[in-house]
């Protein structure tokens, strides 16, 4: 397994068992601050922590309304592996 991905792996297992704790130690981000990576990063790891993730329309919807909230994980998870 490559370093990247046993890299995100670790930060998408951290999410799993506190997705808010990330959050608390990270200061909040204003949109124009971040990049395309990290925005879409945050996405991915909101889509994944859909409370009905088999359901692709309602993981979608999920992450469109809370990818602000993982914006601080996803700039954890993109610096580490830097």
């Amino acid at each position: 397994m490559k370093t990247s991905r046993r890299t995100m792996l670790a930060g998408m297992a951290g999410l799993v068992a506190a997705p808010q704790a990330a959050s608390a130690f990270v200061a909040p981000v204003a949109t124009s601050d971040m990049t395309v990576a990290e925005e879409r990063y945050a996405r991915m790891i909101a889509a994944a922590h859909a409370p009905d993730v088999t359901c692709a329309r309602q993981a979608e919807r999920y992450a469109e309304a809370h990818w602000p909230d993982y914006v601080g994980a996803a700039r954890a998870v993109l610096n580490a592996r830097a």
